[in-house]
């Protein structure tokens, strides 16, 4: 949850919203996607090997002429871009300002593009025709809607065999039109909402969105500008992926001023705090022996400011600040099989449930959301965390004198010294601020090496032990109930960040040298 987040700059934020951005889907029709599948479909319409490039010129022709009826009927434009490079998203935008368009077709738009397809070639060994997919270009027709749920979108189709097809919505406008329909009034700065009426009933409309009939939907998109799936492609059906599907947290603050104050301190955090295990532990993973990847974090200045990104293998999670009083955490999912879905499964011939790869099907949204959206709260959560700013003397000094409970006495913490720090240090790791610490956790991160006796073993335990009650004491820690777990408690969170900051001070910015 986000609430510790929240809580932090409760005088500020105005609302959270976690909602999809753009979504981009991809169509194939599985049963032509591999070559030896493709060419037991032509033999089964009888097209043979030596006719197939007028075969499939004479479908391309038939989807050129549909579309352009389309947009004839529709009384829209038509247009052949000479450049994949025109941004089409840009003509369609002008054409709907200019048009004042409120539902249907706004243009269609046509270009030579790259495409996976398929050559027929000569077998050197047999000396018989056969299909190969490679690399070519072909045109692709773009269809841009202005959809009466989900606005304005579009659908690209290839007109070369096998036909595969995208269709790209804009989430944030899909929302926006949800809470017109229930009167809810929203502020909307580009892509994202400054300001909502009812942060929790926007919620519950985005969460709605999950529950999509995907499948369905977007075959309704696909059917208006295949004709081919009514009589050649007759009987198949696309199986729809997902290309682009990035889940953003918002946190909308009153104004730019507020979220201006505290956006370098977080960025400065993030890059200095957030480790590799911070990273895996933010993504749903942990660092391991069998962790061959990289954990990269990159800052980039962008227009409106910096965006911190931190990424493992190709899945992404980032920071950045929109429309100047928005805080945006976004997850990217490019490879969903670095996570977990619970799904059926067949074991031995019987139908179970089992914790399987993620698919990049629309058939795990649900849980594609789910992770994401957890990613999204954990580095909210850690970065709630970050120690509030004041004299580091006040902060100090409590814990430099010894303290008294009722069973015994504890001595005075040596904050800066080499002993403490290094126990602070260690504590400060990020699975550790997020999910708490066991003795043999702590135990583990002071000595690394793996002890030689199990009279050394067990002094090490011992040693542990001693420290959780000397924090205890001091109210650094506390004990979570009726586990062995321990977390890092408020103040102890701000004790060993300011004690470490105070050792690792460069002293040379006053002039002051050893």
């Amino acid at each position: 949850a986000v609430e510790r987040f929240i809580a932090r700059y409760a005088e500020q934020v105005t609302g959270v919203l976690s909602a999809f951005d753009r979504m981009l889907f991809r169509g194939t029709l599985r049963s032509l996607t591999r070559a030896d599948a493709a060419e037991h479909w032509l033999c089964w319409k009888k097209v043979l090997f030596k006719d197939y490039g007028p075969f499939v010129q004479k479908q391309s022709a038939r989807l050129r002429e549909h579309a352009e009826a389309m947009a004839r009927e529709a009384g829209r434009p038509y247009e052949h871009l000479r450049s994949s490079r025109i941004s089409k998203e840009k003509i369609a935008e002008g054409l709907l300002q200019r048009d004042k368009i409120q539902e249907g077709l706004v243009c269609v738009l046509t270009a030579v593009e790259p495409c996976m397809s398929y050559s027929v070639r000569k077998n050197p060994s047999t000396g018989y025709l056969h299909l190969v997919r490679e690399e070519r270009k072909c045109l692709f027709l773009y269809f841009y809607f202005v959809d009466r749920k989900i606005g304005l979108m579009h659908v690209r189709l290839e007109t070369w065999f096998p036909y595969d097809v995208q269709v790209c919505l804009n989430g944030r406008e899909w929302l926006a039109r949800q809470m017109d329909r229930v009167g809810l009034k929203y502020e909307r700065r580009d892509n994202c909402f400054a300001r909502l009426e009812d942060p929790v009933r926007t919620q519950e409309l985005a969460n709605a969105q999950v529950d999509t009939n995907w499948n369905s939907m977007l075959d309704h998109f696909v059917r208006r500008v295949n004709p081919l799936l009514k009589d050649l492609l007759k009987g198949l059906s696309y199986y729809w992926t997902v290309r682009e599907g990035e889940l953003a947290t918002d946190v909308m603050f009153r104004d730019a001023e507020s979220l201006a104050r505290i956006y370098p301190t977080l960025i400065d955090h993030a890059m200095r705090t957030f480790h590799s295990e911070d990273v895996l532990r933010f993504l749903g993973s942990r660092l391991h022996g069998n962790f061959e990847g990289n954990v990269e974090t990159t800052l980039k200045r962008r227009i409106e400011g910096l965006r911190i990104r931190h990424t493992v293998y190709e899945n992404s999670i980032k920071m950045y600040d929109k429309q100047g009083s928005v805080l945006r955490i976004e997850t990217t999912i490019n490879n969903p099989r670095r996570f977990q879905a619970y799904r059926r499964a067949r074991r031995q011939g019987q139908l179970t449930m089992a914790w399987l790869p993620m698919r990049q099907g629309v058939a795990d949204m649900h849980r594609r959301v789910e992770v994401s959206r957890a990613a999204n709260f954990r580095y909210l959560e850690a970065l709630a965390l970050i120690p509030q700013a004041q004299p580091a003397r006040q902060i100090l000094d409590r814990v430099s004198a010894p303290v008294r409970t009722r069973s015994r006495s504890s001595r005075a913490l040596r904050p800066i010294a080499p002993q403490d720090a290094g126990v602070f240090e260690a504590l400060l790791r990020g699975e550790f601020l997020l999910a708490g610490f066991r003795n043999r956790d702590l135990r583990s991160a002071l000595f690394p090496e793996k002890p030689s006796t199990p009279e050394e073993q067990r002094r090490r335990s011992s040693h542990t032990t001693r420290w959780l009650r000397l924090l205890h004491a001091h109210n650094l820690v506390r004990k979570i109930s009726k586990t062995r777990r321990y977390l890092l408690s408020k103040r102890g969170v701000t004790v060993m960040a300011a004690a470490l900051a105070v050792r690792h001070a460069d002293l040379s910015v006053f002039g002051m040298t050893a």
